[in-house]
């Protein structure tokens, strides 16, 4: 079953958040608690990790803004 990579709230007033950097490519194997993507919000930059372990499926594009809870991808 497919793990959904949502957009995190990390900010208390955070509404909105642009995937800035996918650190690994769609198609490839990785590892829960392995860096995914770099998120701005808020003027701060985060990196988000994996949830899962598996192959990585990305569904969101690099420099595009998402509103909190979108699904950015999937873990398969």
């Amino acid at each position: 079953m497919a793990v959904e990579i949502l957009l995190p709230k990390i900010g208390f007033s955070m509404h909105k958040g642009q995937v800035a950097e996918w650190f690994a490519r769609d198609g490839e194997q990785v590892t829960e608690g392995q860096p995914l993507f770099s998120l701005e919000a808020d003027r701060s930059t985060d990196e988000v990790v994996a949830p899962a372990t598996g192959t990585l499926k990305i569904t969101a594009q690099t420099g595009e803004t998402y509103d909190v809870g979108t699904v950015l991808g999937y873990i398969e």
